[in-house]
């Protein structure tokens, strides 16, 4: 009894075995813990699994979190079954031994009982025989004969009658899995029996089905064994593509921040070179003193040793009339404001920088996961970004700080919601219309204006009645005035825009590092938000080296490399709409804003690299 409970258990075991599966390492528990959802898993992979986490814990399966670091303790009733399943399968590979063995008895050939020579060819289940040809002819040719069932070849006859009665198996019980006589069909009138053939025929059919159903399980896991590579595959491609971009980012990064260091060093440099020379001149002119002193010294001493009192006085007469001036040192000092400034420059980057790498990862994530930086794959002809921001959200706007000399900021209200559709639609073909037209149909909207010298950083060099902008090797220091721009390398246009259409060009000859733009008179002039496209009160193009970028509340867009040195801006105020143009035999778009306008818009730029040149175009309608 004890045994049979035993053999029904362990099927019960063995068809446990998914449930008894880690879903972290798809192997059966090793030293199973649970998580306070419920679910088990190895502890080596749980822990494995949160070994760089510090918070958030979750469940590996359901995702469920938890408030902290869950207490893991192990399921002793689990890793009793677990054992049971590894001591059953302990079992089946003593029972393969066991078939191995039997498969090389069953190589053996089967002799005939009758000559224990020759090789049997059939068994007579009547007589209970193995016969070779010679020795079966009787149950061919003999009537006696006839109804005695013939079979191949069986090596144990005993092991096909039942041993309590000494009978034929002739019935197989589905219950209990065995084959039984015709007398122990008593035994088992309750349970399901069937004939040995058609139990065979059923078992085959079985088998056949569970072989298709494992044929389709293997065939699922190959499939999904070639979609796991895949998406891993691709998983590395992408981890590989942003480590790339993440380099070209840094390395952008550092040759700024080298080409402030190289600026900053070379006023310092300066300085120390116009010092030292003004030093070196005044070397001189004392050497030339001394020359001229020990030149004296030696002509009185040899006057002195003059024997003739008439020379001796025509000398000593002469040489009292020779007078030399009192050697002076003029006060040299070195220009400690300019120094200063270039120091406190480099202290300001240090800290935005560090303020900018100090916050921490997820606050980053979750402000910025917008400026998600993929580079176009497709061609595109028409590039647009909608100022969604300042449509559905009403942009406060900041008080009055003094604009420029010209025109003061309007106090418009702004959109406080979406435009309908027939106005997206309308404003969709006023656009189209414009990039239709050709530079001399837009020439009718020329403005030709100058630049503003009050806005002017004291990098920014202003010549060509104010026409021509470019980055300076030392400071300027421009009087102070409440609109120039302190930290950012900018200057704005001396003329507004509150209404109509506006068209102006810019040429670039130098456009390693530059940005041309539009903004609000309000703007900031101080800190990091006062660069151009950094804030909501403007909108910029701007050059990096080779690449370029449309910049608008603190957003990045990259956009198709072009080498045009002429560039085209047209705003439209009322439309709500600016476009940026190349200049060329055909005007071609680089990148149109749209939103509501709110306030005077002043054209703007922005110029970091030594070297970098922007001209004003001046045009006739």
């Amino acid at each position: 009894m004890a045994a049979l409970t035993k053999a029904q258990s362990e099927p019960n075991l063995l068809a446990l075995e998914e449930e008894l599966t880690c879903s972290i390492c798809l192997c059966i528990f090793n030293v199973p813990v649970t998580v306070p959802c419920g679910h088990n898993f190895c502890a080596s992979c749980l822990e494995l699994t949160w070994t760089d986490q510090v918070r958030d814990f979750s469940c590996p399966q359901c995702r469920t979190t938890f408030p902290g670091r869950p207490q893991l303790r192990k399921n002793t009733v689990l890793c009793r079954v677990v054992e049971q399943l590894q001591g059953c399968g302990a079992g089946d590979g003593r029972e393969d031994d066991e078939r191995e063995e039997e498969e090389r008895e069953a190589a053996a050939p089967i002799y005939c009982d009758s000559c224990m020579q020759a090789a049997a060819t059939h068994t007579c289940l009547t007589c209970m025989a193995s016969f070779c040809p010679e020795h079966l002819r009787p149950h061919h040719d003999s009537p006696a004969f006839r109804d005695h069932q013939l079979c191949p070849p069986v090596r144990d006859l005993q092991q096909r009658k039942c041993p309590q009665h000494n009978k034929l198996f002739e019935f197989f019980c589905s219950q209990h899995s065995c084959c039984i006589c015709s007398l122990c069909l008593l035994s088992h009138k309750l349970c399901h029996t069937n004939p040995l053939q058609q139990a065979k025929d059923k078992a085959e059919s079985a088998l056949k089905k569970r072989l298709a159903e494992l044929h389709n399980q293997s065939e699922r896991s190959v499939q999904a064994m070639n979609s796991v590579k895949t998406i891993r595959s691709q998983a590395a491609e992408t981890a590989a593509r942003k480590r790339d971009l993440l380099r070209a980012e840094f390395l952008e990064i550092k040759a700024l921040i080298e080409e402030k260091e190289n600026q900053t060093l070379k006023v310092v440099m300066e300085e120390e070179k116009r010092v030292c020379n003004k030093f070196d001149y005044i070397y001189k002119i004392l050497g030339n003193k001394k020359n001229e002193i020990q030149s004296l010294t030696e002509q009185i001493e040899m006057a002195l040793t003059e024997g003739d009192d008439i020379l001796f006085l025509k000398r000593a007469a002469a040489l009292q009339r020779t007078s030399i001036k009192e050697a002076f040192v003029p006060v040299i000092e070195m220009n400690h404001d300019m120094i200063h400034a270039a120091y406190q420059s480099a202290i300001n980057l240090k800290d935005v920088v560090k303020l900018a790498v100090n916050v921490p990862m997820d606050k980053r994530t979750d402000v910025r996961t917008h400026k998600e930086r993929t580079p176009h794959l497709t061609k595109i002809t028409l590039l647009e970004e909608t100022d969604t921001q300042d449509k559905q959200n009403p942009v406060k706007l900041a008080p009055n700080m003094g604009a420029p000399n010209v025109g003061a900021p309007s106090t418009g209200a702004p959109s406080t919601g979406p435009p309908n559709a027939a106005a997206a639609a309308k404003v969709k073909e006023l656009i189209s219309s414009f990039l239709k037209k050709t530079r001399v149909e837009l020439l009718q909207y020329a403005a030709n204006f100058t630049l503003d010298f009050n806005t002017a950083h004291n990098r920014v060099a202003l010549s060509e009645r104010y026409t021509k902008m470019f980055v300076s090797d030392v400071l300027l220091n421009y009087n102070h005035h409440p609109q120039r721009f302190t930290d950012c390398p900018q200057v704005l246009g001396f003329q507004c825009f509150k209404r109509g259409i506006h068209y102006w060009e810019v040429e670039l000859q130098q456009n390693n590092f530059c940005g041309i733009g539009i903004c609000y008179g309000s703007m900031e002039r101080q800190g990091p938000n006062s660069r151009l496209g950094r804030n909501s009160s403007s909108w910029c193009i701007e050059w990096l080296n080779s690449k370029i970028s449309a910049w608008h509340n603190d957003v990045e867009k990259y956009l198709p490399n072009t080498k045009a040195t002429k560039i085209g801006v047209l705003l439209h105020y009322d439309g709500g709409f600016v476009l940026f143009l190349t200049v060329e035999e055909k005007l071609n778009l680089i990148y149109k804003f749209k939103a509501q306008f709110t306030e005077a818009v002043y054209p703007a730029f922005w110029l970091f690299s030594s070297g970098t040149v922007l001209s004003l175009c001046q045009m006739k309608p």
